[in-house]
C-alpha cells in the first residue's frame, strides 16, 4: 500500500465510520466494516484493479457491507429483550457528524426502514451523495433510488425527533437535570420533565431492564428515584458527557468503572426523553466496565 493510499484512507476514515455506524447502530461493527473495506481495497489493488476514486470505492464497500450486516442483524433485534438502542458514542467523536442525525432517537427512527432504505436515505440526505452515485453503490436504478429516498424521507420527517435549538440552553438544562437526579431533588425534576416524557432502557436482560418504554412524568419520576437510590447505595457518580451529539452522563463507580450511559432529548425547556444503555455488550468500547457480579448487573426486569 503506497503512502498516498494510506493517507487517503485515514482522511476518509471518519466519513466511512459515520456511514457504517449510522447504518448499523454499532460502534464495534462499524469499526470492523471500515477495516474490512480497507482490506478489500488492498486486495483489489494487489490484483491489478484500477480504482479511480478512493472515496467512491470505499464508500461503496462500506455501504454494501453495512447493508449485509443490517440484514443479518434484524432477526436478532426482533428477538432482543426489551428496547433496542444503538451503541452509544461518547465524547468528541460523537460530534464528528451532525448531532441531530447522530442522536440515539434519530437512529432508532431509522430502525423502521429497510436496510436499503436506510442506506439510500443516509447517503443522500445526510452525506450528500448524488443519486447516480447512490444507484451504483446499492445496485438499483437512479429512478428507484429517488423513490426509495422520497419514501424514507416522508417517514423520517414524520417521526424525526426535535431538539432544543440553542446548544447552550440544552446543556444548561441537562446539567440541572443530572444534578437533580444525583441529589434527589424531585421537586426540581418535576419542573424539568415534560408531562409526556418517555424513558427508554436498554439492558438486554443483562441488568435492570425495561421490557418497554415508560411514559409519563409520574412513572419516569419513580424510575429516576430508583436511580438516585442506586447512586447513593453503591457510591455511583454521574460524569457529564456528550452522547451521540446530545447531553448525557456516564454512570461510574468510585473506581471509574462504567455501569451505564444516559442521554436526554430536550425541547421547549424540558426533558422529553431519557435514554439509558446498561447492556455491557454495548459498552465494551467504553471500558472498564462494572463487573457481572455487581448487583446492578444481575438480570432482572423493571416494570
Amino acid at each position: 500500500m503506497t503512502d498516498p493510499d494510506v493517507q487517503g484512507y485515514q482522511q476518509l476514515r471518519p466519513l466511512l465510520f459515520s456511514i457504517a455506524y449510522k447504518t448499523t447502530g454499532s460502534v464495534g461493527d462499524a469499526e470492523d466494516i471500515v477495516s474490512e473495506a480497507f482490506l478489500r481495497f488492498h486486495r483489489a489493488r494487489a490484483e491489478g484493479k484500477t480504482v479511480k476514486s478512493l472515496k467512491s470505492y470505499l464508500s461503496m464497500v462500506v455501504t454494501r457491507l453495512s447493508i449485509d450486516h443490517l440484514r443479518s442483524a434484524r432477526v436478532r433485534r426482533e428477538r432482543y429483550f426489551g428496547t433496542w438502542l444503538p451503541e452509544p458514542m461518547v465524547g468528541e467523536e460523537s460530534e464528528a457528524g451532525l448531532s441531530d442525525s447522530l442522536s440515539l432517537a434519530f437512529l432508532v427512527v431509522l430502525e423502521r426502514l429497510s436496510p436499503v432504505e436506510r442506506a439510500v436515505f443516509l447517503l443522500h440526505d445526510v452525506f450528500d451523495f448524488d443519486y447516480p452515485r447512490i444507484a451504483e453503490i446499492v445496485g438499483k436504478s437512479e429512478v428507484n433510488c429517488r423513490q426509495i429516498a422520497s419514501r424514507a424521507r416522508r417517514y423520517v420527517n414524520e417521526k424525526r425527533p426535535r431538539f432544543e435549538v440553542s446548544p447552550d440552553q440544552r446543556t444548561a438544562l441537562a446539567e440541572r437535570f443530572f444534578a437533580a437526579v444525583e441529589t434527589g431533588d424531585f421537586e426540581g425534576l418535576v419542573e424539568l420533565l415534560a408531562a409526556d416524557v418517555v424513558t427508554y432502557g436498554d439492558g438486554g436482560g443483562r441488568g435492570p431492564s425495561l421490557p418497554k418504554p415508560v411514559a409519563g412524568r409520574d412513572r419516569v419520576l419513580r424510575l429516576l428515584a430508583a436511580l438516585t437510590a442506586a447512586i447513593r447505595r453503591f457510591d455511583l457518580h454521574l460524569v457529564r458527557a456528550t452522547v451521540n451529539g446530545q447531553p448525557g452522563a456516564l454512570v461510574r463507580d468510585a473506581s471509574g468503572a462504567l455501569l451505564n450511559v444516559l442521554s436526554v432529548d430536550i425541547l421547549g425547556g424540558q426533558v422529553r426523553a431519557v435514554h439509558s444503555i446498561l447492556n455491557p455488550d454495548k459498552l465494551g468500547h467504553l471500558a472498564p466496565l462494572i463487573g457481572p457480579d455487581h448487583p446492578l448487573r444481575r438480570s432482572r426486569s423493571t416494570r
